[in-house]
Parts: C-alpha cells; sequence; structure tokens
C-alpha cells in the first residue's frame, strides 16, 4: 500500500519528502509526477513505506500539517482506477464516424 501526499509545493525534492516521511519509519519509494507537456511537478506524490504501521503513523501525524507553507493532505492512496479511454465512447479508442467528406449539396 503507498501514501497519497497531496496539496505539495512546486518547489519539493523526493529527499526533502523522503526525509520528512523518514521520522515515521523507513520509506521504501517516493514518486513525484510531474506533467507530460511542461514536466513541471503536479503537486502531489506517492510514498511507500515499509509496513502499515509506518504508514498509519505518518498519515496520522501529518495530515493537515503544514510544510513548505502548504497544509498537506495525506491519506492512503486508491487504487488506480481504469479510466476505460474513450471519452464518450465508452472506452472505445477506435473513434466513432464523423462526417465523411461527402455533401450532396455541392453538385
Amino acid at each position: 500500500m503507498s501514501i497519497y501526499v497531496g496539496n505539495l509545493s512546486y518547489d519539493v525534492t523526493q529527499d526533502a519528502l523522503s526525509a520528512v516521511f523518514a521520522e515515521y519509519g523507513a520509506v521504501k519509494r517516493v514518486q513525484l509526477p510531474t506533467d507530460r507537456e511542461t514536466g513541471r511537478l503536479r503537486g502531489f506524490a506517492f510514498v511507500e513505506m515499509s509496513s502499515e504501521d509506518e504508514e498509519a503513523k505518518a498519515i496520522e501525524a501529518l495530515d493537515g500539517a503544514e510544510w513548505l507553507g502548504r497544509d498537506l493532505k495525506v491519506n492512503k492512496a486508491k487504487p488506480r482506477e481504469d479510466r476505460g479511454g474513450g471519452g464518450s465512447f465508452g472506452g472505445n479508442r477506435g473513434g466513432g464516424g464523423g462526417g465523411g467528406g461527402y455533401n450532396r449539396n455541392r453538385y
């Protein structure tokens, strides 16, 4: 299981975030997602710790705590949902019709 950490400063680093969570146990991994287009941090992270006990302690201590001028949102990460990927086509990436190029009124 991992921990979701939201409302992060865009200036945060993996090392700094790891150091904060290390106060509550062994940190296995820190992920700081970035925007695909800009490369900028997205303002949240995922932290994995060695045990559920350590995760619970970190969540209890850090949820709502101020860090780098921001009030952290810290809770258990929810499993990633399958987003499908097709908008109103119900996950069909094929796309749907379209107008075609034929207009009978042109002739």
